[in-house]
Formats: structure tokens, C-alpha cells, sequence
């Protein structure tokens, strides 16, 4: 039987239906994506039972968590920490990392295995024929990111600088089978630090316009809000011009804000935990004046919160007009390449209880790099 062409050219043409990732109970689908901002593709939809898997990509929280959240956030303000607490757990924060690593030396190293997926640069610095590259791993506790970039690394020309504010942190990287000099430095550094008498504010080893990617995992929410123009000011001085800054931290809603008991309050959004550290939430806008408008001139641009935790409540700061916003940007350091919020759903199938996560990952570009100039020149 002969076959029409225009009929064959459209069936040939014409590909299956595909199924929903998130109904297709094959796990590999949800993590094949090429945005690295899209963060999970097992959606929730209308009709869908909420307990059929243990997580949900997505998922804006229901009203009745957000009321939940609200009354809870009111509890916390109520029992605002002692001026006395607050400056005891604000005056030597490493102090309280050193404990934590001390208490946790079995368990606080975790692969993240999923960076380089969320973060492609990643993967490209370590590739063989990269070239000479300096990585900065933040606040790098266990060598979270350190070992597991050494462990897929092919460039016989990278370095990763891993450092903490902990000397127990450093110690113990130091210490691990995976710890290679050829490929790594593990150093004490304090990545709000100002200059002193006794030198720089830069880690060890490396100097001003050294680095091509900076990694701040859960950092900056470690900080209080008035330490948080000095780290700035610190990494755009490390960072060569066009280089990048890979960040992830809490965001605001999370379930590890919402569950904290009366005595964590040290300041909106700002907490102490039972172990002595402290963390901050963000909100994606903030997040965005924060790098968006940041300058080597005038520093923060825009008032971005209660910056002064060791008083207080201070007085609501009037918000900046878009235009004010806008030139702030414009004038700034730093270029956001990507702001994404991260939100999941997680539930317990067994008692039937939904919590909501929340994360907030960046993606800043320090301005001056040959994209800049190029741009430039095509406008002249």
C-alpha cells in the first residue's frame, strides 16, 4: 500500500506524549533540566495528592502556614534576647563554629554533590583545558564544596582556596585524606574582617584581583546585617574584574524560621541557634539592593534592614523609589546575573504534615570584565 508523503512526513514528525515528570514516578526525570535556576521540575497541580511523594518543587506556602508563620514570628519578637546575649554571641562568632565543629566531627561533612548542576561555572573551571583558575570556597567548614570540586577536577591549573572563620573547621580539612597542597590551601579567615594594624583583611595567600569564582554557601545568613558591607567590600577586592560570585542561603518563611521557640530573637529575621550560631533570613529582593547596588564608593546604597542587632528594634526605614533603586544599580559593582527563590513542599506521608522549605541562590558577576567592555564599546 503506497503511503501519502504529506501524510508520512506529519507521523514521523509527531513525537509521544510526554509525561509529567512528577507522574512519571521515574526520579531521574526531576533532575534533568538545563536551567540551573529552575530548581526541580515535580510540580503540584490541582487535583494531585499532596502525600504521594516525600517533596514538591514550587510550592508557594498555603494560607494557613502563613498565618501560622505570622503568629509565630510575633511569639518570637516578644522574648527578644538580652543586650547581654546578644553581644556575648555577636562578639566572638567563631567561637560558637569552633563548638559546633568540635560536637559534630562525624557528621558535618556533607558532598554537595548537586553544585555543579546549580552552579555550570563549576564544572567549567575544573574542566581540562580551563587554564589557571582561583577558586574561593567561604566559610568552607568540612570542605563542604572544596573536596567534592577536587574530586571531578581535570585542570592541572586550579586552585581552591578553602577558608573558615573556625580553627577547627581549618584543622580538620587539613587533616583529611582528601586534603591535596598540589590543588588546595585550607587557612583561618574572617570574611567580614576589616583592616587592622596587624595587616590585610584578605585571606592568606591571596591578593587583590586574584580570584575568578567566589562560593558563598550559607554564609552571609551566618553574619549579622552590619558585617555584611565589609564581606562585600572583602570580595569584590579579591575578585578579578568579570569575576563571579555563586551564592546560597536561607530564605524568608523557612521552616527553620518559623519553628524557632521564644529566646532565639536577636533581631528581625535574625536568630541564634540552641548550638550558639547565628542565621539570618532573606527575601529575594533584598538580596537583589544588596549585591545590585552594592559600590566600592558609597558601599551598601540602600538601607536594607535592622543592621544593628546588638539594640533594639530600630525604626521602619523609609523604602527607596524605583528610580533611586534603578540608579543604585546602575552605578553599582556587581551585575546579578540570576536571583532565584528555591521552595519546597516536604512532607511526612506517615503523620501527615507539610513544611515548607525556603532558599534564596544567586548568581553576581563583579563589573569590569571583558563582557563590560565590549558593551561599552559597541554603545560608543
Amino acid at each position: 500500500m503506497t503511503v501519502d508523503p504529506d501524510i508520512q512526513e506529519v507521523t514521523q514528525n509527531v513525537e509521544p506524549p510526554k509525561v509529567a515528570p512528577h507522574r512519571s514516578h521515574d526520579p531521574s526525570n526531576n533532575m534533568k533540566r538545563t536551567d540551573p535556576f529552575q530548581f526541580g521540575s515535580r510540580y503540584l497541580e490541582k487535583g494531585d495528592d499532596v502525600f504521594e511523594f516525600n517533596a514538591w518543587d514550587h510550592v508557594e506556602p498555603d494560607d494557613e502556614f502563613k498565618a501560622f508563620a505570622e503568629t509565630q514570628y510575633a511569639r518570637q519578637r516578644e522574648t527578644r534576647l538580652s543586650d547581654f546575649d546578644r553581644n556575648r554571641f555577636n562578639n566572638d562568632p567563631a567561637k560558637w563554629w569552633d563548638l559546633f565543629y568540635k560536637n559534630n566531627t562525624a557528621n558535618f561533612f556533607k558532598d554537595r554533590k548537586w553544585l555543579r548542576q546549580e552552579f555550570p561555572i563549576l564544572a567549567e573551571v575544573t574542566q581540562k583545558n580551563a587554564g589557571p583558575q582561583v577558586v574561593l570556597e567561604v566559610g568552607a567548614g568540612a570542605g563542604n564544596t572544596a573536596f567534592p570540586l577536587l574530586a571531578n577536577n581535570e585542570n592541572e591549573h586550579l586552585k581552591v582556596h578553602a577558608c573558615d572563620f573556625s580553627k577547627y573547621a581549618v584543622k580538620v580539612m587539613r587533616e583529611s585524606e582528601l586534603y591535596n597542597e598540589k590543588y588546595m590551601t585550607a587557612d583561618v579567615w574572617d570574611a567580614a574582617g576589616v583592616p587592622g594594624e596587624n595587616g590585610d583583611s584578605l585571606p592568606p595567600g591571596l591578593t587583590e584581583g586574584s580570584v575568578d569564582v567566589v562560593i558563598l554557601i550559607f554564609i552571609f545568613s551566618a553574619l549579622a546585617p552590619n558585617q555584611w558591607d565589609s564581606a562585600i567590600r572583602n570580595i569584590y577586592r579579591l575578585l578579578k574584574p568579570g569575576g563571579r560570585v555563586l551564592f546560597r542561603d536561607y530564605g524568608r518563611g523557612d521552616l527553620a524560621q518559623v519553628r524557632f521557640k521564644k529566646g532565639r530573637y536577636m533581631a528581625e529575621n535574625f536568630y541564634i541557634r540552641g548550638d550558639g550560631t547565628r542565621v539570618y533570613f532573606f527575601d529575594k529582593d533584598q538580596l537583589v539592593d544588596m549585591w545590585g547596588t552594592w559600590s566600592a564608593e558609597n558601599g551598601l546604597q540602600i538601607p536594607i534592614g535592622d543592621e544593628n542587632p546588638t539594640e533594639q528594634a530600630s525604626e521602619p526605614v523609609e523604602e527607596p523609589s524605583a528610580e533611586v533603586k534603578q540608579l543604585a544599580r546602575d552605578t553599582g559593582a556587581f551585575e546579578v546575573l540570576n536571583m532565584g527563590v528555591d521552595r519546597r513542599l516536604i512532607v511526612n506521608r506517615g503523620t501527615k504534615q507539610k513544611m515548607y522549605r525556603c532558599w534564596m541562590q544567586g548568581n553576581f558577576q563583579k563589573r569590569g570584565g571583558p563582557e563590560d567592555k565590549a558593551a561599552t564599546e559597541s554603545t560608543q
